[in-house]
C-alpha cells in the first residue's frame, strides 16, 4: 500500500480535479491520497475540502498557516507524520498520471531504494484541452536533478526527520532529502524509462518575485539561500537537519489565540528599532503573545527630513518595509518556523504585523 501526500494551497479547484480523476482510473487501486492543504484561504479551503472528499480513496487535512509563508517541507512532514503506510508519493496538484502509474509505484517499491520520475510539462494550450494521456503533445520534460516527485520507503525518511523544515518557499528540498537519504545508504534512482506523469502549465512563481513590498509573502533571495543551505549540507554531510520536533503546525486555537489578540506594540523603521527588535526583543520574550506592527516612520516623508537630509544634517536611517519584511521572514524560518505565529502585510502596503506566541 502507497499513500500519496499532496502539499497543497490556493490552486485551482480544475487542477485537484484533474489530478485526482486521472487516479479515479488508475489499474491498480492499492492507494490512499493524504491531502495536506497547508493554509489556503478559509472561505475556499471549504470548497477544495468538498471537492477531496469526493473521491473515496481521499482524505483532507486543513492547517492553519494561511498567515504564513510556503513550506513544501513542512506540509509534507506534516502528513508523514500521519502516514500508515510503508511507502509514500509525494505528489502535486499540477500532476497527473497515467492509468499504470500506481502498479508501477507498487512494483518499484523497495525498502532499501527512492525514486524520483521523469515528468512531460505540457504547454498551457495543451494544458486547456482534455484527451487521452498518451495524446498530449508534450514541449519538454524533466531530467536528473529534479526529484520532487518522488517515491519514498516512509522508515528511512521519518529516521531522518523528514524534509528540512528551515527551506521556505521555493527550491532545493528535494534535493536535499534524497542527498540525506544517500547518505543513510538508500539508493536514490531516476526513473526515465518513460513519462508517467504530465505536469499541468502554470506561470512561474520565482519570476514573480518584486524588489518592493507586496501582499503576496515573498523573501527576495530566498531560491539562493535555500541553494547556499543545500551546499552546505552537502559538504557537512548532514543527515538529520531539524529539531526533535518536526512535522508540527499551528494549532487552530494558537491560530484564533493570535488572530484574537490585539495588544500589539508599534515599531518605526528606523535601522537601530528594528535591530533592537530581531536581536534583542525578540529571542529574549518569553510566556505569551508578542504582537508588532511595523510602520513608516511618519517624520522619514516629512519636509524636515528632506531638508536636512538635502543639506547634509544627521536625520535617522530607514529600512524599507520591504527590507523589514524580509529581515523578519529570514529570522522566522531560521529560528522561529516551529513556533506558533502569524505575519501579515496589510492590504494598503504600509504596515506588516507579525504576532507570535512563545
Amino acid at each position: 500500500m502507497i499513500t500519496i501526500i499532496y502539499p497543497y494551497r490556493n490552486r485551482e479547484l480544475s487542477r485537484i480535479k484533474r489530478s485526482l480523476d486521472s487516479l479515479v482510473h488508475q489499474d491498480n487501486l492499492n492507494f490512499r491520497v493524504l491531502f495536506v492543504d497547508y493554509g489556503s484561504s478559509i472561505p475556499f479551503a471549504d470548497e477544495v475540502k468538498d471537492l477531496v472528499l469526493s473521491y473515496s480513496f481521499a482524505t483532507y487535512q486543513y492547517i492553519y498557516t494561511l498567515h504564513q509563508p510556503w513550506s513544501r517541507s513542512k506540509a509534507i512532514n506534516i502528513g508523514l507524520k500521519w502516514v500508515q503506510t510503508p511507502y509514500v508519493f509525494v505528489a502535486d496538484t499540477d500532476v497527473f498520471f497515467r492509468n499504470d502509474f500506481i502498479a508501477i509505484l507498487n512494483n518499484l517499491a523497495n525498502s532499501a531504494r527512492c525514486y524520483y520520475f521523469k515528468v512531460g510539462f505540457l504547454s498551457e494550450p495543451e494544458t486547456s484541452v482534455t484527451k487521452k494521456f498518451s495524446e498530449y503533445q508534450i514541449s519538454f520534460s524533466s531530467e536528473i536533478g529534479a526529484q520532487g516527485l518522488s517515491l519514498f520507503p516512509v522508515q528511512p525518511v521519518k529516521e531522518i526527520l523528514g524534509f528540512d523544515e528551515f527551506f521556505h518557499f521555493w527550491g532545493a528540498e528535494d534535493i536535499d532529502i534524497h542527498n540525506r537519504l544517500t547518505r543513510i545508504g538508500i539508493e536514490s534512482l531516476f526513473y526515465n524509462n518513460q513519462i508517467l506523469l504530465l505536469h499541468q502549465w502554470h506561470k512561474s512563481y520565482r519570476k514573480g518575485e518584486t524588489d518592493v513590498l507586496s501582499n503576496e509573502l515573498q523573501l527576495k533571495g530566498v531560491v539562493q539561500l535555500n541553494h547556499q543551505h543545500l551546499i552546505t549540507h552537502q559538504n557537512m554531510g548532514v543527515t538529520i537537519p531539524n529539531f526533535k520536533i518536526w512535522g508540527e503546525t499551528i494549532s487552530e486555537t494558537d491560530f484564533n489565540e493570535l488572530n484574537d489578540f490585539d495588544n500589539h506594540i508599534v515599531i518605526n523603521n528606523t535601522k537601530e528599532r528594528v535591530t533592537h527588535f530581531l536581536f534583542v526583543e525578540l529571542p529574549q520574550f518569553q510566556n505569551g503573545i508578542l504582537s508588532v506592527r511595523f510602520v513608516e516612520d511618519s517624520f522619514q516623508n516629512s519636509i524636515k527630513y528632506k531638508i536636512k537630509k538635502t543639506v547634509g544634517k544627521k536625520v535617522p536611517n530607514y529600512h524599507s518595509l520591504k527590507e523589514v519584511n524580509d529581515m523578519l521572514l529570514l529570522h522566522i524560518i531560521s529560528f522561529y518556523h516551529q513556533l506558533p505565529y502569524t505575519f501579515k502585510i496589510s492590504a494598503d502596503l504600509k504596515s506588516i504585523s507579525f504576532k507570535i506566541k512563545k
